[in-house]
C-alpha cells in the first residue's frame, strides 16, 4: 500500500470515530429530549420508552389556598431533580384530563417532581381571578420541596399560571403552551375570528361552539346574582347541546346579563370596544386582571412559550405577543402542524411534520434542562 493511500485510510477511519463519538454524544445529550418528544406525539411508543424513565410513585395531595383546599396528584420519581407545577386549561376533568395526566408521568419519568391541583374554577369553565392565588400557594409549597421550581400552564390556565408565577422570584422556568396574553384580544377572536399582530390581521371563521366556552368564561365576572344564574344555565345547556333553545332564559336577563350576551353573540370587529365597554365594571376589572401581558417582564428564570398556529380557542399570536413583551428573554415555538396543545394536522405536509419534529425536541430539551 501506497503512503497517500494509507493516509487516506487513516484519515476515513478517523472521520468515521470522530462522527460516531459526536453522534454518540448528541445521543447522550438529547436521548432524554428525543424519548420525551417521541412519547408525545406517538402515545403507543411509551412501552418501548419506559425503560429509559424513572420509576414514579403516585399520591393524591392537597394545597392551602386562602382557606381553601385544593386537591391535587402529586407524581414523584425515585430521584428528582426538580419540581414542576401544571396547571391545566379549561376542562371538566381538570387534572384527571388523560393527556395531563400522561404528560405528568413522562415528565415524573424524567426526574420532574410532578404537583397537578385541581383548579376547580377552570374545570367549570370559570376565571374568576381566585385561580392565582390558588396557583402561588401550590408554588410555595413546591418551593419547600425542591430548591428548583418551575411552572407550565395550559391553555386558559397559562394565564393565571403567568401571573402567579411573576410574583415568585426565584422561579427557574415558567412555560405557557397555548396561552394568552390579553383576554380582550381572545375575546375579540372568539367572536369574530380576527387577531392581528404588528400591523398584520389575521382572519379566520370563528368555532361557533367556542362562543359558549367565552360565556362561561364571563359568567364569575357578572355581580347580578339572577343573572349570573340565567347566563350560567344558559352557558351549560349551550355547552352540553349548541343547538338548545335558551330563548326562555335569555328573555329574563337583566342589563347586565344583555351585555354579556350581546358580547358573545357578536359578529362584528369594528363592534368589539363598545360592547366590551358596556360590560360590568367588574367584567372590565377582571378581564384587565387576568390578562398576563404586563406581567411578563416580571418572570424570573426561563420562560418557554409554544402554540399551534391552527389553533381555534386561543390564536398563535397571543403567544408571540408574550414572547415580544419578554423583551428577547422567551423562547418561542409556533408548531405548524398543532391545532391547541396537541398534534392533529396529520395531513400536512412532510416537510410541515419534520420542522415540527425539529422545534418540538428542542422544546422538549428545553423543558428538560434544569439549567
Amino acid at each position: 500500500m501506497n503512503p497517500s493511500s494509507a493516509r487516506r485510510r487513516r484519515w476515513l477511519l478517523g472521520t468515521v470515530v470522530a462522527a460516531a463519538l459526536i453522534g454518540g454524544a448528541l445521543l447522550v445529550r438529547l436521548g432524554p429530549a428525543l424519548s420525551l418528544a417521541l412519547a408525545l406525539v406517538r402515545p403507543d411508543a411509551e412501552p418501548w420508552l419506559a425503560p429509559l424513565l424513572d420509576e414514579v410513585s403516585f399520591e393524591e395531595t392537597s394545597v392551602t389556598a386562602d382557606g381553601r383546599r385544593l386537591v391535587a396528584d402529586l407524581y414523584r420519581p425515585s430521584a428528582p431533580r426538580g419540581a414542576l407545577l401544571l396547571v391545566h386549561g379549561l376542562s371538566p376533568a381538570g387534572r384527571r384530563h388523560p393527556d395531563l395526566v400522561r404528560l405528568a408521568r413522562l415528565l415524573a419519568g424524567r426526574h420532574w417532581l410532578v404537583l397537578v391541583p385541581q383548579f376547580e374554577g377552570l374545570a367549570a369553565f370559570r376565571l374568576s381571578g381566585r385561580e392565582v392565588a390558588e396557583v402561588r400557594a401550590a408554588l410555595r409549597g413546591l418551593a419547600g420541596q425542591s430548591p428548583s421550581v418551575a411552572i407550565a400552564g395550559l391553555s386558559f390556565g397559562a394565564g393565571p399560571a403567568l401571573l402567579a408565577a411573576a410574583d415568585m422570584p426565584d422561579l427557574a422556568l415558567a412555560a405557557s403552551f397555548g396561552g394568552y396574553a390579553d383576554l380582550r384580544e381572545v375575546i375579540l377572536f372568539l367572536t369574530t375570528g380576527v387577531h392581528q399582530l404588528g400591523g398584520r390581521r389575521y382572519m379566520q371563521a370563528p368555532e361557533e361552539y367556542n362562543r359558549w366556552k367565552l360565556l362561561a368564561l364571563l359568567v364569575g365576572f357578572v355581580h347580578d346574582e339572577r343573572d349570573r344564574r340565567s347566563l350560567d344555565a344558559i352557558a351549560g345547556r349551550k355547552l352540553a347541546d349548541p343547538s338548545a333553545d335558551t330563548r326562555a332564559l335569555e328573555a329574563d336577563l337583566g342589563r347586565e346579563g344583555h351585555a354579556v350576551r350581546a358580547l358573545v353573540l357578536n359578529r362584528r370587529e369594528d363592534a368589539v370596544p363598545a360592547l366590551l365597554a358596556a360590560l360590568p365594571a367588574e367584567a372590565r376589572a377582571a378581564i384587565e386582571q387576568l390578562s398576563p401581558l404586563a406581567a411578563v417582564p416580571r418572570l424570573s428564570g426561563r420562560l418557554l412559550i409554544a402554540h399551534g398556529a391552527g389553533d381555534v380557542s386561543i390564536p398563535f399570536t397571543q403567544s408571540l405577543r408574550l414572547a415580544e413583551a419578554s423583551a428577547g428573554r422567551a423562547h418561542a415555538v409556533i408548531f405548524e402542524t398543532f391545532e391547541h396543545t396537541t398534534a392533529q394536522a396529520l395531513w400536512s405536509s412532510l416537510a410541515s411534520r419534520l420542522r415540527d419534529g425539529h422545534r418540538l425536541l428542542w422544546l422538549a430539551d428545553a423543558l428538560l434542562a434544569r439549567r
